[in-house]
């Protein structure tokens, strides 16, 4: 049962401190089933525990609710599909405040208290960073939803993945070409000032010098800030492109403000849907957008080509042609980054069937299980789109979506090649020692 904020209620359980998502009718087939053996009885029965590290609370509080929600529904349905090997899949889910330190002691809780199989869903870069170590030093695999640069880097270790979602570095390679030859070529970039922005304030100017254009400027701003124009003078007369990205509670007011500051005599925009998600594009004062493109990992509007598998996958998440809840339009989606959940459960579970994964004494043949994998093939379980996976970096690489707000609505008009995104392996983790 959910309750106010749309998070799963912990007080209507009998699980106190943890929320346990089962296939209960598959659960009672079992329970009545000829020569049923209980899990106390047999270790190949019990659950596999899926240690959720939510943002609840904090500046990713409106993705750790939709993170949960797309989670609850891919569970569902692979628990509605038979599982794991033939095991239920539990989530037990912990708020880590989107807070660096308490994400290591939730990792720590999760590994040591809960003896979960896995830990699962950290999306802010700096809690990934936080919260890697006490991954590393319980020897549990910790499978992110991030899209920092962080893991691929190889600065972190070998028990942390990122199989479900590309990375910054990625994204920026693939796009700068269409930001060049569309947008133009003198760019003023403005970021979030902790580790996710250094992603794009360090990838961003080498990938625009190759196509031949320019960062002139870089703007960063605190991710807790609530007030934004005294930033925008900072802006450079000459600017042709206005990139931004801004994550946090007061995103629809960095908007806001600078379609205030710009009135209609504005640069090109071209934003990353984080300025954006879980905020209604036609919000009084954003009407300044209209024209300008995104960034989007999955597209938040359902689009004319899309697939059975998107289809699909937006129908399991509950979300309706304009990215909301369905039957609350006004609770709008976090569209371009919870799909990465979804794909990185079923990644979990491809790497948990290949290992032959019985608890947390395969852990290690887990990590070389997921190491091993090299694609992931568009279809239900991948409905964002075909990717590869690069095993020595632990990471993950796919399409991206550029798309144009016209009359209201986010209108895809490019998508990438995995290709374009490739890069060079900075390091290699299976070299590391499990």
């Amino acid at each position: 049962m959910a309750d106010k904020n749309g998070f799963f209620d912990l007080s209507k359980t009998t699980l106190s401190r943890r929320t346990a998502l089962k296939g209960i009718a598959a659960g009672a087939g079992l329970a009545l089933a000829p020569g049923f053996v209980r899990y106390s009885q047999a270790q190949s029965s019990a659950p596999i525990k899926i240690g959720f590290q939510s943002h609840r609370t904090g500046i990713g509080a409106a993705y750790g609710r939709w993170y949960e929600k797309t989670s609850a529904a891919a569970v569902k349905a692979i628990n509605g599909a038979g599982g794991i090997s033939g095991r239920q899949v539990e989530l037990v889910i912990e708020d880590d405040g989107t807070d660096p330190a308490r994400g290591a002691e939730v990792v720590a809780k999760f590994a040591k208290q809960h003896k979960t199989d896995i830990v699962f869903g950290t999306l802010f870069s700096h809690v990934v960073i936080g919260s890697a170590p006490a991954a590393g030093e319980n020897k549990i695999p910790y499978f992110v939803v991030s899209e920092g640069h962080h893991v691929a880097s190889t600065k972190l270790n070998r028990y942390v993945f990122q199989p479900g979602i590309t990375d910054v570095k990625s994204q920026i390679q693939s796009m700068a070409p269409w930001i060049a030859a569309n947008a133009g070529k003198k760019v003023t970039q403005i970021f979030p000032d902790f580790a996710f922005g250094y992603d794009h304030r360090d990838y961003l100017p080498p990938a625009l010098k190759a196509q031949g254009a320019d960062v002139i400027a870089q703007i960063a701003i605190p991710p807790t800030e609530s007030s934004f124009t005294k930033y925008f003078p900072q802006i450079p007369a000459e600017t042709e492109v206005i990139y931004h990205v801004m994550v946090g509670p007061a995103v629809l007011t960095f908007v806001k403000e600078l379609g205030e500051f710009y009135g209609s005599q504005r640069p090109q925009l071209f934003g990353f849907m984080d300025s954006l998600e879980a905020t209604d594009i036609n919000s009084p004062g954003l009407e300044f957008l209209d024209g300008s493109h995104f960034w989007e990992g999955s597209p938040r509007y359902a689009q004319a080509d899309d697939s059975a598998a998107q289809k699909a996958y937006r129908a399991a998440v509950g979300i309706d042609d304009n990215g909301a809840a369905v039957g609350d339009p006004k609770d709008v989606s976090t569209a371009s980054h919870m799909f990465g959940c979804w794909e990185t459960l079923y990644v979990v579970k491809k790497a948990m069937e290949d290992a032959g994964y019985k608890g947390p004494e395969d852990r290690a043949k887990l990590v070389e299980a997921t190491e091993a994998l090299k694609e992931f093939a568009e279809g239900p379980e991948h409905p964002q789109g075909p990717k590869t996976f690069n095993g020595k970096i632990h990471q993950c690489f796919g399409i991206q979506n550029i798309s144009k707000v016209e009359g209201g609505k986010l209108k895809v008009v490019h998508k990438t090649k995995i290709e374009d995104g490739l890069y060079e392996a900075e390091g290699d983790y299976t070299t590391q020692a499990l």
